[in-house]
């Protein structure tokens, strides 16, 4: 099925319209999250993102509703180019005739740690200050989320669902999370890609003994 523009000329015009939408919403974005850098979120003010971005502050309110979706927002893209990440790792690994699920963890894990420092500008925004009302039980809802998926990839580790083999992994997957999420901090603020490979590597070095 054909994308209708506005005017109805088909998936052209309406390809340009998205494209200039996107265009739009990453400047808008861009902005933001420079602004959130300089002034923390509740110093940072609508008028300089949209001085920043170039953008009116009737297109800032259509996209994002406001100073709190923009921070949102920017956390969504975060969270899900990690999640992306892991994913694609756990799966080439498994491609490749992986079964460890320790093995399968470590190769999530790396990869989201990765994120952490290609995308550390962004990430040293939700590790250093606070955002907006709410934002910290996302946080927690987000976590539990990780730790449940996890749990599932840790499943074929030490028996069956049940009994105290299931509590070791649920305990143990935990753990091993909230290793990684204290490590993505340390990886943001690294001094250089050097010294954040050399933290990845230690935390999954860490997390191997961890999980022995």
């Amino acid at each position: 099925m054909k994308a209708m523009g506005i005017n109805g000329h088909g998936e052209g015009g309406g390809g340009r319209q998205w494209a200039r939408a996107d265009a739009t919403r990453q400047a808008l974005l861009q902005a933001a999250q420079e602004v959130f850098a300089d002034r923390g979120y509740s110093d940072a003010g609508i008028a300089e993102i949209v001085e920043r971005s170039g953008i009116s502050v009737g297109s800032l309110y259509h996209h994002y509703g406001g100073k709190a979706g923009l921070y949102l927002a920017l956390w969504e893209d975060y969270t899900r180019a990690q999640e992306e990440g892991a994913t694609q790792a756990v799966s080439a690994a498994r491609k490749s005739g992986e079964r460890d699920p320790i093995a399968l963890f470590i190769a999530g894990a790396r990869a989201y740690l990765r994120v952490c420092w290609e995308q550390r500008d962004v990430a040293r925004l939700f590790h250093e200050g606070e955002g907006p009302s709410g934002f910290s039980l996302m946080r927690r809802g987000r976590a539990r989320q990780w730790i449940a998926q996890n749990t599932k990839l840790l499943r074929g580790l030490n028996g069956g669902p049940d009994g105290a083999g299931g509590r070791r992994r649920e305990v143990l997957s935990l753990v091993l999370t909230n290793v990684i999420g204290e490590a993505g901090r340390e990886i943001a603020g690294a001094e250089s890609e050097q010294a954040a490979d050399e933290i990845i590597e230690e935390v999954c070095r860490i997390l191997i003994r961890l999980a022995d």
